[in-house]
């Protein structure tokens, strides 16, 4: 222990109470002592790059390329992905892909190149090797839009896995984005960003990296055209962002550049190339749609850490109740268990919690249960005795239960890259069930294990079965919270299977989609902490996660009516819109800033409720699709360089462009518009993009924009659907999707596409189908016609 450690330590058990903080001292001893004695040392390294080429191997969608100390295999699949790893490294097992790899692209084909080198030509893409093991990735045109420079290696004598970096090349006027959920997104300035899932340990804030949720999956957006690189492996690693300039120097551009060092692990590549739409349902493809949630999670929930009673639950639902305010589930924390321990209830704060949960059930309001993976190391606890029994625990080299601190002290953690202990924890949730819980919330997953000095997480030599493969958790890591959620997941499906499960995680890796969705963690509370917010979901979407969202109001402190609002008014147009805060914070209830507040508050609730429909809409496109809810400005236009570079507005679906107020005092704001008629929905006026604009934004509302000619799918006032349609600009249609959902259940809705254009003096929606074009299934309302 050297000096920083032993003041951080008195620190902690000074902070934390004299039990827990002792027992995080040897905690952080005891992941000290396992990873000396556990992890191989790192000496006697050797480094090697590939080499001269040596020949190639035709086969399905491309072939092996062989150097003299090193191959390279390279497949272009029928979706237009290309796969390529070194070593002999092949798309699976990963914990990315789902199901089956893609079937190779049959008309790919692998033919020499000028200078020795090699290349294979495809219909969308181009895949270029030097003769060194250089790796570029061409348009169809031959226009280069990444450059992979040969890798290098270094691996330790004796054997195991090496570290190895690759460096690459992209044109100077691309833009990064993605790498998981980054507070100081959406757009990716140069610098270092780690992947290693980490708690910070405290509220966040936008300098804070890395967090919960990071990714080796990069969306890189450039003038010839988008593309999106996933390195498929999990090990701890760096990526070095550099941003190109134009003209730099002498007048030639400076490309932009990205260094990715890995402390292991495979080295392969998936790499997908088209618009933004192509390219994330292609990854959607790849790495499996997003789960359906159903339709009372797009609603409002509210969750407090520290509820603490049936009495306080009850309290908070009759408040939004008696003034009219929507609310769709409320959530409970760890303060609900029994000692901390998971899957248990503390009988006498809450005596009766099924009964609870039938009556909020029949008010339309369900109820959310946190779920952490630590289990109290006691004997004599179910959850442990269970988890022993079927030896589902996580040990370390000797064979030695890994023990940790967490809330209920000393714990011990579920292996769950093993299927039977997934199967295992997966029936635990009957508990939950029974108790009247509809949906889950997995916490301290990345895994947290608090520590007085040192990483909070399990030793780095900790043992995981790894699907029978075997190994320890330097690899295991950035995937234990996929697996949890694998875990739940599965385990409801078979428990409820007449609904869709309803799961959230504050950690995962790529494909966690397939599962559910996340939430930002502890964001700070303050401005910087809601752009935070903005950022959060908006990356995590261009990673293939359509569903997550913020705590409003931040985890910690007391925000400022204002700041309150303008949080909730900016997360009523995101996925989950939850608000949530610690024990040691203030009130979040709308009522408690005021009557001005709440009744600015009441807007934004309703308005979410109304546009149920359309989020429901969204939902269902984005598990068709893989295009998230809420989508960067470029979306649809990623040439513009000027959107590109816009990262406080964003939209929602195709049809709406949300500007929330990110700024105090602010009561106007520039918004940047994309090609087109947009129309500001509060007072109907009309603006022409593209181009910057000044919109009203009065503390009651955030500007909210509808594209020219959008049909929403919304809630009537009768609480039916009905479509709520903006005029289309003179001589130009428009058009939008509607998908009706039961709210629940399996059914796949068929898509209603929906037309409106100028027939004379009058706007007309028609619906399409295959048999012709008909009139619209649902009451229609018009908006925009008086042009102003």
């Amino acid at each position: 222990m050297n000096g920083r450690d032993l003041v951080r330590s008195v620190k902690v058990v000074a902070s934390a109470g004299a039990a827990q903080g002792l027992r995080t001292v040897r905690a952080a001893w005891r992941r000290r002592r396992a990873d000396a004695a556990g992890l191989p040392p790192r000496k006697g390294e050797r480094a090697r790059v590939p080499g001269l080429v040596r020949g190639a191997v035709p086969g399905p969608g491309g072939g092996v390329i062989r150097f003299s100390r090193s191959e390279l295999r390279i497949t272009v699949t029928v979706s237009g992905a290309v796969f390529w790893g070194w070593d002999g490294a092949e798309p699976e097992p990963s914990y990315a892909l789902a199901g089956r790899c893609p079937e190779p692209d049959p008309r790919a084909v692998l033919e020499p190149d000028k200078d020795g080198g090699w290349r294979v030509v495809a219909e969308r893409v181009t895949v270029v090797v030097s003769r060194h093991g250089a790796v570029e990735v061409c348009t169809p045109g031959g226009v280069m839009l990444r450059r992979d420079l040969p890798p290098r290696w270094w691996e330790p004598h004796g054997g195991g896995s090496g570290r190895w970096m690759q460096r690459s090349e992209v044109a100077a006027d691309a833009r990064f984005f993605g790498l998981g959920g980054r507070a100081s997104g959406p757009r990716l300035r140069g610098g270092t960003y780690r992947l290693w899932n980490t708690d910070p340990g405290h509220a966040f804030g936008r300098s804070d990296d890395p967090l919960y949720i990071t990714m080796p999956v990069q969306l890189v957006v450039a003038d010839a055209a988008t593309h999106l690189v996933f390195h498929d492996t999990s090990w701890d690693g760096t990526v070095t962002l550099r941003e190109g300039e134009e003209g730099a120097g002498s007048g030639h551009d400076r490309a932009g550049s990205c260094e990715l060092r890995m402390d292991g692990g495979p080295l392969r590549c998936w790499v997908i190339v088209g618009t933004p739409a192509r390219v994330l349902l292609a990854w959607a493809s790849l790495t499996g749609a997003p789960a359906l949630p159903p339709s009372w999670a797009l609603g409002h929930h509210h969750a407090r850490w520290g509820f603490g009673s049936e009495q306080e639950v009850r309290r908070i639902v009759a408040g939004y109740q008696e003034r009219g305010l929507p609310l769709d589930a409320v959530h409970l924390d760890i303060d609900h268990y029994d000692a901390h321990q998971v899957f248990t209830v503390d009988h006498e704060r809450f005596p009766k919690l099924p009964v609870l949960a039938d009556e909020l059930r029949r008010d339309g309001i369900r109820l959310v249960s946190i779920v952490d993976p630590a289990v109290k190391a006691e004997p004599g606890n179910a959850v442990f005795d269970g988890g022993a029994a079927e030896d589902a625990f996580v040990r370390d080299a000797s064979g030695r239960l890994v023990r940790g601190v967490v809330w209920p002290g000393d714990a011990v953690f579920p292996d769950f890259t093993h299927a039977r202990v997934r199967q295992w924890w997966g029936g635990l949730y009957a508990e939950r069930i029974a108790q009247g819980f509809s949906g889950f919330w997995h916490d301290m997953n990345e895994p947290t294990s608090f520590a007085a000095f040192g990483e909070s997480t399990l030793p780095r030599s900790a043992r995981h079965a790894l699907e029978g493969r075997d190994g320890d958790h330097r690899e295991a890591h950035n995937v234990y919270a996929l697996c949890m959620a694998r875990a739940g997941y599965e385990g409801l499906r078979e428990l409820a299977p007449e609904e869709r499960p309803f799961v959230f995680s504050r950690s995962g890796w790529a494909g966690m989609q397939r599962y559910g969705g996340s939430w930002s963690g502890d964001v700070a509370t303050g401005w910087p902490g809601l752009r935070a917010s903005l950022s959060l979901v908006m990356g995590l979407g261009l990673c293939g996660v359509p569903y997550s969202g913020p705590d409003v109001g931040g985890f910690d402190g007391s925000p400022s009516s204002e700041l309150y609002l303008r949080w909730l008014q900016l997360a009523a147009y995101l996925p989950l819109f939850r608000t949530h805060s610690s024990i040691r914070a203030g009130r979040r209830e709308p009522w408690e800033f005021g009557s001005e507040v709440l009744e600015h508050a009441r807007v934004a609730l309703l308005e979410r409720r109304r546009l149920l429909p359309y989020f429901l809409t969204l939902a269902h496109l984005a598990r068709r699709t893989g295009a998230p809810y809420v989508r960067p400005l470029w979306w649809g236009a990623p040439e513009d360089r000027v959107l590109r570079d816009c990262e406080d507005a964003f939209l929602l679906g195709d049809c709406l462009l949300v500007a929330p107020v990110l700024d105090p005092g602010a009561d106007r704001r520039a918004v940047q518009l994309p090609r087109g008629r947009w129309y500001d929905t509060a007072t109907e006026r009309v603006y022409e993009g593209p181009g910057q604009v000044f919109v009203e934004a009065p503390l009651s509302r955030v500007p909210v924009l509808a594209r020219a000619g959008a049909v929403l799918p919304v809630r009537g006032a009768d609480g039916g659907l009905e479509l709520e349609v903006w005029a289309p600009a003179r001589g130009r249609a428009g058009g939008g999707l509607v998908v009706p959902d039961a709210g629940d259940g399996w059914d796949e809705p068929e898509i209603e596409r929906y037309v409106s254009r100028w027939e004379g003096a009058r706007v007309v929606v028609e619906r399409e189908g295959v048999d012709g074009v008909h009139e619209p299934s649902h009451p229609v309302r018009l908006r925009g016609l008086a042009e102003r």
